[in-house]
């Protein structure tokens, strides 16, 4: 879960966990970077917003991903519709998820993209 707001950050990885998935949390795509670099377990989906702090945005980072992490599927968010629309062009399958975004909505579609994997 990648996301510069703390609490958007801290809610959706909860409410992952509760559904039982195990959430790295990562403010910036820096940290994103080092954490798919030193994972202790494999990563398989990254939820990740379009507008990041630092150098680097959400754009950026799902570029580095397909170039360094073939395997990892990637979900951009947005809270405008239109860039959020952008996001899902760039993501290996859509649909996109537009903030605000329900946490249940989060859970189906990783549900969805990794029933598209075991295909």
């Amino acid at each position: 879960m990648v996301d510069g707001d703390v609490i958007t950050r801290s809610v959706i990885s909860d409410y992952l966990r509760h559904c039982g998935y195990r959430v790295i949390e990562a403010h910036d795509a820096r940290e994103a970077q080092q954490a798919l670099d030193h994972a202790e377990f494999a990563v398989d989906t990254i939820l990740c917003d379009v507008d990041l702090p630092g150098s680097m945005n959400g754009f950026q980072l799902s570029k580095w991903v397909r170039e360094n992490k073939p395997e990892v599927k990637i979900v951009l968010s947005a809270a405008v519709e239109r860039t959020a629309s952008a996001a899902g062009d760039l993501c290996q399958q859509g649909p996109h998820l537009a903030k605000p975004y329900e946490p249940a909505n989060v859970v189906d579609h990783i549900r969805r993209l990794k029933r598209g994997s075991e295909r």
